[in-house]
This record gives C-alpha cells, structure tokens and sequence, in this order.
C-alpha cells in the first residue's frame, strides 16, 4: 500500500483498523492481521505518528488536554515501562520495541503486561489514546 499520508488517513476514515506498507515481511504481516483480529490497531512504525496527529487534532478528536495533565498512573511505571509503554502507543511491535531497547521480545511482553496493569488499560488500542491524551508521544 501506499505510505503516503493522504492515502493511509483516507483508509483510515474509512474504517481500517490497521494499515502496513508492501516492505513489511510474511511474518510481520502474520503478526498484523493477528493484532488487528485480536481488538489491536496496527501501523508500520513510520505511519504511526502521522496518524495520531492527523486524528488527535480532527473532527471528533478528543479535546486538547490541559498543558500540565498527566495521569498519575505515570508515576508508578519505572523509566523502562515508560520506554516501552511510548514505543508500545507508536505502534512498534514487541520485537521492534527489543531491538531498539536491546531486551528480549519476552522481557518487552512482562514491561507490556507490567503497564497496561498499572495504568488500568486492557490493550494497545486504549494505551495509545491514553498516551496521546497525556501528551506523552
């Protein structure tokens, strides 16, 4: 598919609730289809961020958050859940989230797990609008 953001927020619009590029690999768009049949959304890494902008100031969006709200649920997590729970809301899948944080896909899955807990959230989905409505992406 295309990368180009007016194509990918059209499909969006439309009601997708995932979107990855021709690069992607068999077992990654394995994984996607996975995600997305499981309640998740899914984005290549790259297309993530756009999207959360392109929604988070459009019609229906959640209002803006006042500058300095935060929920205090980001004091219980340690700095490498904060890590994890970032890349998490940007759409990174756990092995991407390994590799760049140089830890096993099994120790991304307990920060993962450790943080939708803390935080009272039951998926990816939710963790993603929380995060963007804390300003935290």
């Amino acid at each position: 598919m295309s990368d180009a953001a007016e194509d990918v927020i059209a499909v969006i619009r439309a009601g997708a609730r995932g979107y990855v590029t021709k690069t992607i690999s068999g077992p990654d768009l394995l994984d996607a289809v996975r995600r997305v049949a499981d309640g998740d959304v899914v984005f290549s890494p790259r297309l993530a961020g756009f999207v959360l902008d392109a929604f988070s100031a459009g019609p229906g969006a959640a209002p803006a958050p006042a500058e300095e709200a935060t929920d205090p649920g980001l004091d219980l997590l340690s700095a490498r859940e904060r890590e994890v729970m970032q890349l998490m809301a940007r759409g990174y899948t756990y092995r991407e989230i390994g590799s760049r944080l140089f830890i096993s896909v099994k120790t991304v899955e307990s920060h993962a797990s450790n943080v939708l807990r803390k935080l009272q959230l039951s998926n990816r989905n939710e963790l993603t609008r929380w995060a963007a409505t804390n300003r935290l992406l």
